[in-house]
């Protein structure tokens, strides 16, 4: 109601009224003139008009024809103002009329977009979990796993996405160019960044190693255990507790190594006696030690070799086979128990002295 006594009012001071139909058209002009400039009119304001437009071609008569012409503009311009006003008028009224059917329909198809988001992000859950299963029945590797649930993740969430743009009416066409334009531009921002996604991929696919391992990488000199591995860093977990992240652009070019290749690995000792004491001794020493222990391989090959003679040592090698879980506990172990049975054999090992003499001078 409200809306349309609005829409009244409106038309009625932009509507001329009682207009005779014996004015004349240079009359008439002057009339239109006065209500384009001053409102409304009645019909004394038509006499008013008439009047005064009389005075004003009696004025100039000289210029008759100009005037005549100047009053048929005003006159035309006044009556495409007041069609533009009816026109605009009309459009807003059409519109508040149509606004709440609009509304409703907007709000349904609000609801349905609803139910297709959570709908699909319910069906994609079901995949990604069918997928992971197959995948796990494969024997793929974990972090391959883990690769693949991720892009599977990405695409087809993107690909909800678009069909709800579309289901309101956006432009596929448009909207993938848009994204396309979009990634080329980002791409071109973090250049940096897409190095190490290559690098990622590279490390899923080529495998130089997986979750678990433990590399030693030569560019920084990190060593640790895999725990990670991602499309742009790969996780370590050093011996000490801290987690070292390392971009895989850098790591995939680089040398490294991976001590869990094989399933066992090679202990390696130096230790240095005098060279007072027996050689032959110390290696039956440090064989008894090494035969001892459940941490050393027994199938495989121990030796205990000259390695070095040194300015104030002879340095005994030690080598022998452990698992790769065992070489860190096995390596402790065996340092410190060779340096107590060499105490309790008497053999002594070597380390550095300074003797200090004190003269004393004579008075």
């Amino acid at each position: 109601m409200f809306i349309n006594d609005l829409i009244n009012f409106l038309g009625g001071l932009f509507t001329i009224r009682d207009i005779p139909s014996s004015v004349s058209s240079n009359e008439a002009a002057a009339v239109g003139q006065r209500w384009f400039f001053r409102g409304p009119v009645s019909a004394g304001s038509v006499s008013e008009g008439i009047a005064l437009s009389a005075d004003a071609v009696s004025a100039n008569s000289v210029s008759g024809d100009t005037a005549s012409a100047n009053a048929a503009t005003i006159s035309e311009a006044a009556a495409e103002s007041v069609a533009e006003i009816t026109e605009n008028l009309s459009a807003f009224q059409q519109f508040m009329q149509t606004l709440p059917t609009r509304a409703t329909a907007f709000a349904i198809k609000a609801t349905f977009a609803l139910i297709i988001l959570v709908g699909g992000c319910y069906l994609i859950k079901i995949v990604r979990l069918i997928l992971r299963k197959s995948l796990e029945k494969a024997r793929v590797d974990l972090s391959i796993r883990h690769f693949i649930d991720s892009l599977v993740k990405v695409s087809l969430f993107a690909l909800l996405l678009i069909y709800i743009a579309s289901y309101f009416g956006v432009e596929t066409t448009s909207l993938v160019a848009l994204l396309g334009s979009a990634g080329v531009t980002i791409a071109l921002a973090i250049q940096g960044s897409l190095s190490n996604i290559t690098g990622g991929v590279l490390i899923l696919l080529l495998k130089p190693f997986k979750l678990g391992d433990y590399i030693h990488e030569d560019n920084k000199g990190n060593e640790g255990v895999v725990k990670e591995i991602g499309l742009f860093y790969t996780k370590l977990h050093t011996l000490d507790g801290r987690t070292v992240v390392l971009p895989n652009g850098p790591l995939a070019n680089t040398s490294l190594i991976n001590v869990n290749m094989a399933p066992m690995r090679q202990l390696i000792l130096t230790v240095g006696i005098s060279y007072d004491s027996d050689i032959d001794k110390a290696r039956e020493l440090i064989l008894e030690v090494l035969k001892g222990s459940d941490l050393i391989l027994k199938d495989l090959q121990k030796k205990v070799y000259v390695d070095s003679l040194d300015e104030s040592a002879v340095t005994l090698g030690v080598r022998a086979f452990v698992k790769n879980e065992d070489y860190f506990e096995a390596k402790w172990y065996f340092t410190e128990a060779i340096k107590k049975s060499f105490d309790m054999n008497g053999i002594s090992i070597p380390f550095n002295q300074l003797d200090v003499h004190i003269k004393e001078e004579k008075e």
